[in-house]
C-alpha cells in the first residue's frame, strides 16, 4: 500500500531568517495524522538565510542526519566538532545521553538549503558521537546508494536505529528497484525533480508512505534526487 503526500500538504513555518517545511509534526506545526512514519520522526526542509542560524541547543536520544542540498552548513557541538557540511556530505549526530550543537550559514549572499532528519534510536543513553562522509554524485547516479544504516555498507554512516537511508539521482531511462520486507515500512522523499515510485508520480517535496510492499521501483526521473528510508514498523 502506498500513500502519497504532496509537498504543499506539509507544515510550513516562516521565521524570516529560516523557512522550513515539516513533513511531520514539529514545533508549532501539529497534525495528529502525521506524527512520524515507523521510527522516522522528523524531515524538515530548511532554508537558512545568510549570516543566520540555529544557536546552541540540546538534544538527547535521537539519531540526527543532515543532508545539505545547497550552500554550506556550519556545525559546532559540545563534543568539540567544528565542521562545514557541503552538498554531497551526509552528517550523522547521535545525541545519546545529551549533546549541545549549533548550525549556521556563514556564506555571504547564499542560502543554505538542507534536510534535517531525525530517526528514533533503538538504544538510549549512549555516549554522543559524530560522523560525516562524502557521497559523490557519481555514486548515486541511476541507483540507490546506502548513506546511513544500523549496519552500514561501504562509506555509509552508522546510525543507532533500526533503519537504513539510501540516496539516488535519476534522469531519463535510469531506474532501479529496492527489495523491502513487507513487515517493515518505507518512506520515499523526493528532494527535487520528478520521479515515479511504483508507478505513482511524485514532484519535488512529495513523499510516498509505503507499507505491506515487497519492492520499491523508481523510474521516469526528470532531474530527480530522492531519499529512500527502510524503517522499523
Amino acid at each position: 500500500m502506498i500513500t502519497i503526500r504532496k509537498s504543499q500538504d506539509r507544515g510550513y513555518a516562516d521565521h524570516g531568517w529560516l523557512k522550513s517545511y515539516h513533513s511531520f509534526s514539529f514545533a508549532g506545526y501539529y497534525d495528529p495524522a502525521h506524527m512520524g512514519w515507523g521510527n522516522l520522526r522528523v524531515i524538515n526542509e530548511d532554508r537558512i538565510a545568510p549570516g543566520t542560524g540555529f544557536g546552541a541547543h540540546g538534544h538527547r536520544d535521537m539519531e540526527i542526519i543532515s543532508y545539505v542540498l545547497q550552500g554550506n552548513l556550519a556545525h559546532k557541538d559540545s563534543m568539540g566538532n567544528v565542521k562545514g557540511i557541503p552538498p554531497g556530505d551526509v552528517q550523522r549526530m547521535s545525541a545519546g545521553s545529551g549533546v549541545m550543537h549549533s548550525e549556521f550559514n556563514h556564506a555571504v549572499g547564499q542560502t543554505t538549503h538542507f534536510l534535517q532528519i531525525w530517526i528514533e534510536p533503538n538504544v538510549t543513553g549512549i555516549a554522543p558521537s559524530y560522523e560525516q562522509k562524502t557521497v559523490p554524485d557519481a555514486d548515486k547516479r541511476g541507483q540507490l546508494r546506502m548513506v546511513a544504516a544500523c549496519e552500514p555498507e561501504g562509506d555509509a554512516v552508522k546510525i543507532h536505529a533500526d533503519a537504513a537511508l539510501y540516496a539516488g539521482l535519476f534522469d531519463g531511462a535510469e531506474s532501479t528497484e529496492l527489495a523491502i520486507d513487507p513487515a517493515r515500512k518505507a518512506y520515499v522523499h523526493l528532494v527535487r525533480g520528478q520521479l515515479s515510485v511504483n508507478g505513482q508520480r511524485l514532484s519535488g517535496g512529495d513523499a510516498a508512505l509505503i507499507e505491506q510492499e515487497s519492492r520499491i521501483r523508481l523510474d521516469g526521473g526528470q532531474d530527480a534526487e530522492v531519499l529512500v528510508f527502510d524503517l522499523a514498523a
